[in-house]
């Protein structure tokens, strides 16, 4: 097999990444859960591919080739689990909180009043999660998460969802984002496709390139456009020009471009 190929990637998108790979300046970024790291129950359990995060480390060494893991969990949260497979990530920027959370700070300075609509929100979505066993609320610096996931059955994490929908997330002040078995209230306006054009802006990026799985990935996909890559990371509607089968297939993406721009 010639350098640069994969029998296991669509012919399409392995000509998409050699075309990224020869521009001067890209930007490579991945979502955390369901691309770098495979879906789980708990996301405390949650272990990236350490091959696949290797690949994003030696990328950044690449001169004038940005990386980054662009997830919807806390900032904090996600060092702590990408230093699992990466101690040392090396040039690799974590962006948490839907691209709210930078490296140096918040993308939006969080008020006082926005963090006290934050304590009612996390409380109200306490008192629905008490109601449904298995379910339960993560809070984030400048958002409230209910998961659904582990709820006893469908119709559980159905009402769950449908009692959130309807009360704290109506609330003025309170951004909602869905996601896979989730409910996201932030009070600050989120959106990974914002921390996309960011890290465009900052490396002056010909291209940037992109994986993500989930719905909230749909809105880093919608910011991508000409000689940029959109990569949909399993089964589900997309906008994204490319898809693979899952995440055990994102570390050969990125040792494609690794390869490309070496």
């Amino acid at each position: 097999m010639a350098t640069g190929e994969s029998p296991q990637l669509p012919a399409e998108l392995i000509a998409a990444l050699h075309a990224f790979a020869a521009l001067p300046t890209v930007v490579v970024a991945s979502d955390f859960d369901g691309c770098l790291a495979p879906i789980v129950a708990h996301p405390t359990d949650a272990r990236a591919d350490p091959a696949a995060v290797a690949a994003l480390v030696a990328l950044a060494a690449v001169p004038a080739t940005t990386t980054a893991i662009v997830s919807g969990r806390a900032r904090a949260d996600l060092a702590a689990l990408v230093a699992i497979a990466a101690p040392d990530r090396c040039g690799v920027a974590l962006v948490g909180s839907h691209g709210t959370e930078f490296d140096d700070d918040f993308a939006t300075r969080i008020t006082d009043a926005e963090r006290a609509l934050l304590a009612q929100v996390a409380a109200d979505l306490g008192e629905i999660a008490a109601q449904f066993p298995g379910t339960m609320v993560e809070t984030k610096p400048a958002s409230a998460v209910l998961h659904v996931r582990n709820a006893a059955d469908r119709a559980h994490s159905d009402a769950a969802l449908e009692l959130a929908r309807r009360g704290p997330a109506t609330r003025p002040g309170v951004h909602v984002t869905e996601g896979k078995a989730v409910l996201e209230l932030a009070v600050i306006e989120t959106g990974k496709g914002h921390a996309l054009d960011l890290l465009r802006a900052q490396s002056d990026a010909d291209a940037v390139c992109y994986l993500g799985d989930d719905v909230t990935d749909e809105n880093a996909f919608s910011h991508l456009r000409g000689s940029d890559i959109s990569i949909k990371v399993g089964d589900g509607n997309t906008i994204a020009r490319h898809r693979i089968a899952g995440p055990n297939l994102v570390g050969e993406v990125l040792r494609v471009l690794l390869e490309g721009r070496r």
